[in-house]
């Protein structure tokens, strides 16, 4: 049985809050059963039914962070806004905790559509979805799979998937690296059961070494630091369980984004690690095949409402928070999204 939540009430976010908009607290359900938290923001003064949009990630993150940025920011723009933290992280629901699944969090987006949809304020023919970081290929997931999804904007997207299974740059994808961690994951799976408890992998490294990639060097500046660190993150703190994210390493989540009619804008930065999963995700939407993607279908039915946005000079976390150098296309994706939910 899902237990009752609480949610906090003070204004725990690492952004400031904006004069612009109301902001309140709402709960919603997944058809899985899990209670979801989410953030609401609506522009004030606002009249009759508008636009809303959906927002997580990014993965192992909360939405007291970069999420609820991207959804206060776009209430201000016009649009009834969620910032939800998905099942099993921040104040939502689901135990053990910080445990992950294609499937669940692929619903997670869904039941946010729900939520929405049944709102009496919200249009419910122009619903979109953010998703930001590993939340960006699950939103695409969430696209190709319901058609109520208006619009999508994946930001500096990983596809979990992929990098769960392949390591990062497709470096591990052989049988052998794959058995290897199978054996690791078994192995911890049997001690958890021994130990009665559930290990955790870690958060983002700290304190960090000196050799560490500048990616990783990137993480630690935003999710450490004052910048971006939040209690409830597991990015931030303890990470995921040492077998939470097992089930998106058996899978390839992607598979028909390639028939996604709805319209999709996918934004990276042009120094990002992580600028492969979106260059290639966008490719395979377009032309049913890329790099990375071992499967082979058809082009897209609908390739003319799709765009790829590469910020020049914007690292992988310079998209979670302009990084200091206002690096998040603001007016792009308000232009993107008012196109397509028709404003």
């Amino acid at each position: 049985m899902d237990k009752e939540i609480k949610l906090v009430q003070d204004w725990d976010k690492t952004f400031p809050k904006s004069e612009k908009v109301k902001h309140e607290k709402v709960t919603f359900k997944t058809q899985y059963g899990l209670t979801l938290a989410a953030d609401l923001y609506i522009p004030k003064n606002a009249e009759g039914k508008l636009p809303a949009i959906a927002v997580s990630g990014p993965f192992g993150a909360v939405k007291e962070q970069c999420s609820g940025l991207y959804a206060q920011t776009m209430a201000e723009r016009g649009f009834i806004t969620i910032a939800f933290d998905p099942s099993f992280t921040g104040e939502s629901s689901g135990e053990p905790r910080r445990t992950a699944s294609p499937d669940i969090n692929t619903e997670d987006f869904l039941a946010a559509v729900d939520y929405l949809s049944m709102r009496d304020d919200v249009d419910a023919g122009r619903i979109g979805i953010i998703g930001i970081c590993g939340c960006g290929g699950i939103a695409l997931n969430a696209a190709a799979q319901d058609p109520r999804i208006k619009a999508t904007a994946a930001i500096t997207m990983y596809d979990m998937s992929r990098v769960s299974g392949n390591g990062y740059f497709d470096a591990d994808d052989s049988e052998e690296k794959r058995y290897s961690v199978r054996k690791a994951w078994a192995e911890a799976r049997t001690a958890d059961l021994k130990n009665r408890t559930f290990t955790m992998a870690g958060g983002v490294v700290d304190p960090l070494p000196e050799n560490a990639p500048q990616f990783v060097k990137d993480y630690h500046a935003y999710y450490k630091t004052p910048r971006g660190y939040h209690k409830r993150s597991g990015n931030s703190n303890e990470g995921w369980r040492t077998t939470g994210c097992q089930a998106y390493a058996n899978t390839r989540f992607l598979y028909y984004i390639n028939e996604i009619r709805s319209a999709v804008l996918i934004v990276h930065g042009e120094k990002a690690h992580s600028r492969y999963f979106g260059e290639s995700a966008f490719r395979y939407m377009m032309d049913g095949k890329a790099e990375g993607y071992d499967f082979a279908r058809k082009p897209n039915p609908v390739p003319n409402n799709k765009q790829l946005l590469i910020i020049p000079g914007a690292s992988h976390c310079d998209l979670y928070d302009g990084g200091g150098k206002g690096m998040i296309p603001w007016d792009n994706i308000e232009e993107f999204l008012k196109k397509n939910l028709k404003i």
